[in-house]
């Protein structure tokens, strides 16, 4: 690690990197393009904090090649991941606010609190394994259980599939909240359309909700079955 040591409390701006290295890695590399776009920060900027972080020995980084997660460095995202996830859950369950603006809030909290609160707020929520948008809350020991999820469009027609996970841009959640397209509903898929990637489902309720490809591939499903029944 280049003698250096690990920060007791890493900073804020660090922990970012490191959410947003794992966000984009998916067990890989993620490239500097990617995180820049996902901080909204320039590529150098991205590129001298690899570095850093490198010397930290939270990342393995090689120019052009991006960044991956050291055992640490992916400890400390998790880590945050968690606190995340579970103050997401207590804004909308507690607080009232509504499941596009948990986000946004979550991001300026996750570092203002400590993890002994982390904990306190897990036990308070019943430790729950997955936040409003269904992304799964890591556990105390910061494991996370396997998930296989796939994109509403690659679903095939007439499946019966349900609802996981959803996309956490503001808008997108404000569209499909209203049409109360959330995680645990069912819905059946009526049309696939390859030309234009436009999906067309049914709820429970017999209504007919017509997706744009950008909304469909916002959505994550499970499969359930074949028909309503």
């Amino acid at each position: 690690m280049d003698g250096a040591t690990i920060p007791r409390s890493p900073s804020s701006s660090v922990g970012d990197y490191l959410k947003a290295i794992w966000e984009s890695a998916e067990g890989g590399a993620a490239s500097t393009k990617d995180v820049a776009e996902r901080l909204s920060v320039n590529p150098a900027s991205v590129t001298n904090m690899f570095a850093r972080l490198r010397g930290m020995g939270l990342v393995e980084y090689e120019r052009y090649r991006g960044a991956s997660l050291t055992e640490e460095g992916l400890s400390e995202a998790l880590r945050l991941v968690r606190r995340h996830r579970l103050i997401e859950t207590f804004l909308l369950d507690h607080l009232g606010y509504s499941w596009e603006e948990v986000h946004e809030e979550a991001e300026k909290l996750e570092h203002a609190v400590s993890d002994r609160f982390t904990e306190r707020l897990a036990e308070l929520l019943g430790h729950p394994d997955h936040d409003p948008h269904g992304d799964p809350i890591p556990s105390a020991d910061l494991s996370l259980a396997p998930e296989d999820l796939r994109p509403l469009g690659e679903s095939a027609v007439g499946e019966r599939v349900r609802v996981c996970r959803v996309s956490e841009d503001a808008g997108v959640l404000a569209h499909l909240g209203e049409r109360g397209l959330v995680p645990g509903e069912e819905l059946r898929v009526q049309e696939v359309r390859v030309l234009d990637g436009v999906v067309t489902v049914e709820d429970k309720d017999g209504v007919f909700h017509t997706l744009g490809p950008a909304l469909a591939a916002s959505i994550f499903v499970e499969p359930v079955g074949y028909g309503m029944g």
